[in-house]
């Protein structure tokens, strides 16, 4: 008995969620993080085109506001240790779908091996209205 207890505290343990954050990426504007650390396991809350230095929406076209946003998350892996290459998948929210194809060109800049599974929709507006909002799970080795 007493092995399966440790056992059980033993991965409760490794799932304890932390607080990931960085001021290299925008501050959380509502009751979120920036990500949450649960075990081996990185939950990288969605980002859109804010500035972290400036804190300002950057409203520029679907390429600058993509790679912004890819910027922004990857300051977030950067701040828990991981890059790029430990991102599993990705959630890619666009205003207009018929952007896909520009957004796709720069997101492919940053996933060139092995890059992580992916879900894309059209929604009918972001936050701060930008144009593009991504969010992502990464995983240490």
């Amino acid at each position: 008995m007493s092995a399966l207890v440790l056992a059980m505290a033993g991965t409760a343990q490794a799932q304890e969620k932390k607080v990931v954050s960085t001021p290299n990426a925008p501050e959380a504007i509502g009751p979120y993080s920036q990500a949450i650390r649960a075990g081996k396991t990185l939950y990288l809350a969605g980002q859109i085109s804010i500035d972290p230095k400036t804190k300002q929406v950057v409203a520029g076209t679907i390429e600058e506001q993509t790679k912004l946003v890819l910027e922004n998350l990857k300051a977030v892996l950067e701040a828990d240790g991981l890059t790029m290459d430990n991102v599993v998948s990705t959630s890619v929210f666009l205003k207009d779908l018929n952007e896909f194809g520009k957004m796709n060109e720069v997101y492919g800049t940053y996933f060139k091996a092995a890059p992580p599974a992916r879900a894309t929709v059209e929604v009918a507006r972001l936050p701060r209205d930008v144009k593009v909002e991504i969010s992502a799970i990464a995983v240490a080795p």
